[in-house]
């Protein structure tokens, strides 16, 4: 599977913790089976009746509000807390990025976080420009900025390799102490349009056309985004992780003080 999920230890009784050491799951294994951490998993998702997403971009709060509603999470921005901080994105990848600012702004408000980072990854242009979506043109991007840049760009790069692309999104929710819960991963392939088309979405979606549907993500709705998305997929992973026991698991992040 493309996420990972992690135990907790908290919230198990001493004999639960004894025992789901003692018979560990094996991958992808999910049938009835003495493991009494099963049910805590099946009923991790209730925990998180608010989730505050680590993120102050309306756009990003707008798909992932649409998206865990449906199933009982409410959803908040940093926007208002006031224990918030600004992290840095050191991270060389999406998921390097989306687990520090869930950490760190977990340990920041004592509360769930979720972290996401995602962007743009453009074949013709070496992967460019991945972590730096948002700031690609200059430290205070514009989304205008960043697709006017990402045209010349793609002009002047060798035609041969095509104007194939995609958006990726990573996840990651943290415990108020830090832990790392789970990890997903999401993916939409697509092609670089010669010119912006349609006024929806946010960041690149003018430019990125989906050629199943013939169409940029700026021209589809938000009921289709909401399916075939790379930050669709990516949270479809994570729910599906959260009531799944027995997953292989990544050793947890400490935060950086």
């Amino acid at each position: 599977p493309r996420g990972t999920l992690t135990r907790p230890a908290a919230g198990l009784s001493q004999r639960e913790r004894h025992n789901s050491h003692s018979h560990p799951a094996s991958p992808g294994e999910t049938g009835a089976r003495s493991d009494p951490a099963a049910g805590y998993h099946a009923r991790m998702t209730p925990l998180f009746d608010e989730l505050v997403l680590g993120t102050r971009n309306a756009g990003k709060l707008r798909e992932l509000d649409a998206l865990l509603g449906p199933i009982g999470i409410r959803c908040r921005s940093l926007e208002g807390l006031d224990r918030a901080v600004e992290v840095e994105e050191t991270g060389t990848t999406f998921a390097e990025n989306a687990a520090l600012k869930a950490t760190l702004q977990a340990v920041a408000l004592g509360r769930h976080v979720l972290g996401e980072d995602s962007g743009l990854s453009v074949d013709a242009l070496e992967g460019a420009p991945g972590v730096y979506s948002a700031r690609y043109s200059d430290p205070g991007a514009t989304d205008a900025r960043n697709n006017t840049l990402l045209l010349e760009r793609l002009a002047a790069a060798d035609a041969s390799r095509g104007r194939g692309a995609a958006y990726e999104c990573h996840m990651a929710i943290a415990a108020p102490d830090g832990t790392i819960l789970a990890t997903s991963s999401g993916r939409c392939r697509g092609v670089i349009a010669r010119e912006a088309r349609g006024s929806g979405g946010f960041g690149y979606d003018p430019l990125f056309i989906v050629p199943e549907y013939h169409a940029t993500f700026g021209e589809l709705g938000p009921a289709v985004k909401a399916v075939i998305s790379h930050r669709a997929r990516a949270l479809r992973d994570l729910v599906r992780l959260l009531r799944t026991p027995g997953l292989a698991t990544p050793p947890p992040i400490t935060p950086r003080r």
